[in-house]
This record gives structure tokens, sequence and C-alpha cells, in this order.
């Protein structure tokens, strides 16, 4: 696998044409009355041409305004991507939230997003942040992916993704560990 930094001229339709957003979700998490719960919420989600055209403009917009995108290659293929938006928030302006963290379904299980989320984490480090923040996906196997990395609960929750997405689990992982 190697990883490559993109440009906002290299993030277009036809870069994501092999990539498969597949997940069969069984079980999620929700917080009800303060504490957190595992709770059967079936479903499966699979992003199709109007996912991935909306994804290549928030790419676009997250290079255009000082964040990073990386994509995850097998030969030509990308076999995963990542981004980390480009402005600090929080009480004191030490979050930079990893805003997409994905491998396509027959790659997942083989260390790439740990990789790829080690690499954010560094390049994160180096735009100065103290934390990642991450609205996550509260699908059990998601949270089981970041809670192994070392993230957990946010200590500040940023109000408008969490409003955003009100099923989303917001994490934090700590850079300077």
């Amino acid at each position: 696998m190697k990883i490559i930094e993109l440009k906002e001229n290299e993030i277009n339709i036809s870069l994501f044409s092999n990539f498969n957003r597949y997940q069969d979700v069984k079980k999620c998490w929700r917080k009800e009355d303060g504490q957190w719960l595992l709770k059967d919420v079936p479903f499966v989600e699979q992003w199709g041409h109007e996912e991935y055209e909306y994804l290549v403009k928030c790419l676009k917009n997250t290079v255009r305004t000082n964040g990073v995108v990386i994509g995850a290659f097998d030969g030509d293929d990308i076999t995963g991507f990542a981004s980390i938006e480009g402005s600090m928030f929080g009480s004191s302006h030490e979050y930079l939230q990893l805003s997409s963290i994905h491998v396509s379904h027959e790659k997942r299980g083989m260390g790439k997003g740990k990789e790829m989320f080690l690499y954010m984490a560094e390049r994160a480090k180096e735009m100065g942040a103290k934390k990642l923040y991450i609205s996550a996906h509260s699908s059990e196997e998601t949270q089981v992916f970041y809670r192994g990395l070392g993230c957990r609960e946010a200590q500040e929750y940023n109000e408008k993704l969490a409003l955003d997405e009100p099923c989303d689990c917001q994490l934090e992982y700590v850079l300077d560990k």
C-alpha cells in the first residue's frame, strides 16, 4: 500500500470507480441517559453515484481550505482514503477534525485503516493540533476500530458536528502520548 497526499485536481469521481463503501451493520452504540448502550440497529450502507459525487465535492473543499486528503493505493486503485479539515476548533483551539477515513470493503481487516489513521495523526501534529476530533459512525465495528487505536469519547463536543450526525459517537485522539 502506498499513501499519497492528493491535490484538488487529482480528486474526481473516476478515482473512486473501484472503491466499495459497503457495510452490513447489525449493532450500533447509542447514548441514553448518559450511558452508552450497544443496540440492535440493522441496516446496510452502500454508497452510490450521488454519494461519491458529494464525497468528491467535500474532499476538494477540504484541500481548498488548507486541509489534507490522502489516498491509499494498491497499484493504481484507491483502496482507502482519509481527510483532515484545515481549521482548528475547541475552547483551546486544540482540535483538528478527521472528517473521513474509509477502506474499501474487500480490503478491510488488513491494517490499512490503522496505517492511514496514524499517518493522519502525524499530519495533524505537524499542523499544530493537540487532538484529532472524530464524529464517528456508531456501528459496533467502527467503534472497535477507533477504540483499538486509543480514541475515547471527546472531552469537548463540537456541537455542530454532534447536531449534524446525532447518532455518531463524538471521539478524540490525543496526539502527544
